[in-house]
This record gives C-alpha cells, sequence and structure tokens, in this order.
C-alpha cells in the first residue's frame, strides 16, 4: 500500500560498499518527518494510572509525537484550552477520578473536531462502546498491546474514522 503522493523506491548496496561502513537504517523519530503535515503529531494522553499513562506516553514519544499528558479531566480540558498547538490526538481513559462517563470524549470531539480520538477501557460495554463510535472515537479494550495503540494512532487518521 503506497500513501497518496510517495513513490516506492528500491535500494540496494553494490558489494564494494558491503562490510565497509553499518548500513544504518532511519528510527521511527526520523520516518514520522517525512509523514505528510496532516498526520497526527500533538498527542495528549489522559489516564489516571501514571504507570499506563506514562507508558502510553512514552510509547508514542518514541514514534516521534510531540506527547503531553494528564491525570484527569480538568487538567486534560486545562491542556485542550491553553495550549499554543492543538492536539491531533487524544487518547484517553474512559473512567478518571473527576469523571467517569462519555462527557469528556464528547467535550473534545467539540472541542477538538479534526482530531483522533482513541478511548481506552476495561468497560467496554456494548453502549459505551456504541456511543463513543458514533462520536468518531476508536476504542481499545485494556488491557492492549502498545503496538495496537501505535497502529491505531499511525494508520488511521481521523478522516478514516
Amino acid at each position: 500500500m503506497n500513501p497518496v503522493g510517495m513513490k516506492n523506491i528500491t535500494c540496494a548496496v553494490a558489494e564494494s560498499f558491503a562490510g565497509k561502513r553499518p548500513l544504518t537504517l532511519p528510527t521511527a523519530r526520523e520516518i514520522l518527518h517525512c509523514v505528510p503535515k496532516n498526520s497526527p503529531r500533538h498527542v495528549l494522553v489522559v489516564d489516571d494510572e501514571p504507570l499506563i499513562r506514562w507508558s502510553v506516553a512514552e510509547s508514542l514519544s518514541d514514534l516521534g509525537f510531540d506527547v503531553e499528558q494528564a491525570a484527569d479531566a480538568s487538567s486534560a480540558l486545562r491542556k485542550v484550552t491553553t495550549t499554543a498547538a492543538p492536539f491531533d490526538v487524544v487518547v484517553l481513559d474512559l473512567r478518571l477520578p473527576d469523571m467517569n462517563d462519555l462527557s469528556l470524549l464528547g467535550t473534545l470531539r467539540q472541542l477538538l473536531p479534526s482530531a483522533m480520538l482513541v478511548l481506552m477501557t476495561a468497560f467496554g460495554n456494548p453502549d459505551v462502546i456504541a456511543a463513543a463510535s458514533a462520536m468518531g472515537a476508536w476504542v481499545l479494550h485494556k488491557p492492549f498491546e502498545l503496538d495496537e495503540l501505535k497502529d491505531v494512532v499511525l494508520h488511521s487518521g481521523p478522516e478514516s474514522n
């Protein structure tokens, strides 16, 4: 599958270069700088569990995203409304100390209409999943693999949801 506007390129290493110097491959961060400007870059991770918040933030940061964190709904809303650069992606937990329903998701959808919203939950009953999907959010069921989150954020833009 070839992204729009990009050409397939095949490279070969000449035998005369073999063994002369190590071949280095670009890191995920370097690759991300080649991604079109409309791809997600500024991410907010909202979860009250410090280890989950940290691991999700680190995982996305390793890919080159500019990641900010919030431990509750009020901190998340404060960041969203005061940041200089709007968030392209918000990854949030359903249950937070100051909000345990889809209210934050709905507010974020209004404040960030073109952002990708990813809801993480261990309490994903069919009604919650349907309501979140109706708001244009992706739903990840806890526990999930970090690679699953990376795939959603890297390969699914807000327009494909």
